[in-house]
C-alpha cells in the first residue's frame, strides 16, 4: 500500500457580506450583499504516525476550520467591505452606529477578496501543507478562483 503520497484536501464555508465597487459605472457601486461560498483545498501528504492522534491526516478539518474562522470568517463575516478612499463622511456614519465595516486598499470585488484571502490563509497554514487553490463563489453562478498551479506561491 502506497500510503506516503500527496493528496487534496478541501473544506468548504459559507458566511455573508456586503461591499460597494467605489466608482463603479453599475448598480454594484450600491451597497449589497452576497451568500459567499468559500472552498479551501490544501496539499499534503497524510502523517503515518501509528497512535498519533493525526494519523493518515494531511491537516485535522477542525484545524483547517479554526485558521479559516480567524483568517477570513471572523473579520469578514456580516461586515460591510469598502474601499478605504470611500468618502469618510459615509464610513464615519457606519462607524457611529456601530456597524461591522472592512476597509481594504483595493477595490473589494471577488477577485481582489480573493487574492485577500489566498494571502491570509498562506500565510497561517502549518509548514506541512500547501495552499492549494482556493474557490470564492459571490453568488450561485459567479465565482473567482486562484490554484498553485496558475501562480504558484
Amino acid at each position: 500500500m502506497h500510503l506516503n503520497r500527496p493528496l487534496t484536501v478541501t473544506k468548504i464555508f459559507t458566511f455573508e457580506m456586503a461591499h460597494a465597487l467605489l466608482n463603479y459605472d453599475g448598480d454594484c457601486r450600491n451597497i449589497h450583499g452576497h451568500s459567499y461560498e468559500l472552498h479551501i483545498t490544501i496539499l499534503g501528504t497524510p502523517t503515518q504516525q501509528k497512535g498519533h492522534s493525526k494519523d493518515g491526516m494531511v491537516m485535522d478539518f477542525r484545524d483547517l476550520k479554526a485558521l479559516v474562522k480567524k483568517e477570513i470568517i471572523n473579520p469578514y463575516d456580516h461586515a460591510l467591505v469598502l474601499n478605504e478612499h470611500t468618502p469618510a463622511e459615509l464610513i464615519e456614519s457606519f462607524k457611529k452606529f456601530n456597524q461591522k465595516t472592512v476597509l481594504t486598499p483595493f477595490q473589494p470585488t471577488c477577485e481582489n477578496l480573493l487574492l485577500e484571502f489566498v494571502d491570509r490563509i498562506q500565510n497561517a497554514l502549518p509548514f506541512s501543507v500547501k495552499l492549494y487553490s482556493v474557490k470564492l463563489h459571490e453568488t450561485n453562478t459567479s465565482y473567482a478562483e486562484w490554484n498553485r498551479t496558475l501562480a504558484p506561491y
